[in-house]
């Protein structure tokens, strides 16, 4: 059995510090306990490979947390490639239970374009601030404060739609 030097422990200890938030993140990407799960588990093998990359360790949150949107987005891409025109796709699993309120707002969410959700999603579920979500996606901070704006506005648009305001 091989014994894990320091720096290799200090990076499972990060990782774990993250992973319900990159849980969290991954669910309101993708909708379902299971792929959340294994894209996290993806964004950890990814990081591993790529630790060398980080710079900056003090970096490490944004780092991670950009890897693993990356793997979700690849996970959306096949999803499309699987499902063909015309097919509905229904999400099993279980869930867990929500208020109404809820449940109208992740369903606003998900109708909201996605480069406009991903910034949603990190300014009021992972409390991110403007500057750090700019440094997530490799964005200016100005066109993150566009997108949240326009996503704001898309959903208060869709909440209203279904009568959630």
């Amino acid at each position: 059995m091989r014994v894990l030097n320091e720096q290799e422990q200090l990076f499972i200890s990060r990782v774990l510090e993250q992973k319900k938030i990159l849980y969290s993140i991954a669910y309101s990407y993708l909708r379902s306990e299971a792929e959340a799960l294994e894209v996290v588990q993806e964004t950890t093998y990814r990081a591993w490979v790529k630790r060398a990359s980080l710079k900056d360790t003090e970096r490490f949150a944004p780092w991670l947390t950009r890897i693993l949107i990356n793997c979700c987005k690849d996970e959306l891409k096949r999803r499309k490639r699987l499902v063909s025109p015309g097919t509905v796709q229904i999400s099993g699993g279980l869930q867990e239970m929500t208020s109404d309120r809820k449940l109208d707002m992740e369903q606003a969410l998900s109708g909201v374009k996605p480069k406009y959700r991903q910034v949603l999603v990190l300014k009021y579920y992972r409390d991110m601030t403007l500057t750090e979500i700019a440094e997530v996606l490799g964005k200016p901070e100005g066109t993150v404060k566009t997108w949240l704006n326009k996503g704001l506005k898309q959903l208060r648009d869709k909440m209203r739609i279904r009568g959630g305001l």
